[in-house]
């Protein structure tokens, strides 16, 4: 169920959905900053390496949020039918650039001190100590969160799978969902959120970046270099240019925006990995912080 004005669409499933997210966050956030010492409880994870609960943290998570339901629910979503262009940018925006955003405003604390208390009392320990913990952990390994993405990139330029998410508004829905879920999954061992483990030495990052762009750059290289129409969409020529044209700019999206996403970030990772060690800003709490922190129990 959804309204549409003017191109912009409010699918009630994925509008609540993200409005119920960012309410969970800031209450999780705001509780996170007053720090009410009466309120927390020892925890065996906590200690001096939580994330400060910071303005800017607060922003990436909102604007993670707005780029998903932009990418879905503006008229680039509807236009998303008709270019290959603009369906390529939709899962751009849904699989490289909401996940890290979510990922870089460091939301596993402030969503659990958000949740009701008995809610993420079940939620932790289903993941600290039950099957979704060891699930969680083979799922965010380095090479099984970059095997899913490049499988689920791959997968769907398929050109039958690509034309059945055009045919059915479910499989389309389907679509976005698993680049969004494997988006999570690759950008989890680059940011490393906490209660990440390292598990992706620093060092190591730039190298599984570069390795993500491969399968890109060669299905980008294909749709700019190929003379022929793979993928037909509704209308191109409504735009007024055609399929191959669109084809074309559809590919050289791609590869521009994987290079930027993916080998930029190396680039700055490799030069910070050969600069002299710094503490990360922000990755320490202050003492009176830490002791308030040490009293919360979600177990």
């Amino acid at each position: 169920m959804h309204g549409t004005i003017d191109g912009w669409s409010f699918p009630a499933g994925l509008t609540s959905a993200l409005l119920v997210s960012g309410l969970v966050y800031a209450r999780g956030w705001r509780r996170a900053r007053r720090l009410a010492p009466a309120e927390l409880h020892d925890h065996d994870r906590l200690g001096a390496a939580f994330p400060s609960p910071s303005s800017r943290r607060a922003d990436l998570f909102i604007l993670g949020l707005s780029a998903l339901w932009i990418a879905v629910a503006s008229p680039l979503g509807a236009i998303a039918h008709d270019l290959l262009s603009m369906h390529m940018l939709q899962h751009v925006i849904v699989g490289a650039i909401a996940p890290p955003l979510i990922w870089l405003s460091e939301p596993v604390l402030p969503v659990l001190l958000g949740l009701p208390r008995w809610l993420a009392r079940r939620t932790h320990a289903a993941f600290a100590n039950g099957a979704l913990g060891s699930l969680g952990r083979l799922l965010t390994h380095p090479f099984t969160a970059w095997f899913a993405a490049t499988l689920t990139i791959i997968g769907w330029h398929v050109p039958a799978a690509f034309e059945l998410a055009q045919r059915s508004q479910s499989w389309h829905w389907i679509q976005n969902a698993s680049f969004f879920v494997t988006g999570l999954l690759f950008w989890w061992p680059v940011v490393q959120p906490w209660p990440a483990d390292a598990r992706l030495p620093r060092p190591a990052v730039p190298l599984y970046l570069f390795a993500a762009t491969l399968p890109c750059d060669a299905l980008s290289a294909f749709l700019v270099f190929c003379d022929r129409v793979v993928y037909r969409l509704g209308g191109p020529r409504q735009f007024g240019i055609t399929a191959l044209a669109d084809q074309q700019t559809a590919g050289a999206l791609m590869w521009v925006s994987i290079t930027l996403l993916y080998v930029v970030p190396a680039i700055v990772m490799t030069v910070h990995a050969l600069s002299p060690a710094q503490k990360r800003p922000g990755q320490h709490l202050p003492d009176e912080m830490l002791q308030g922190w040490r009293r919360f129990r979600l177990s």
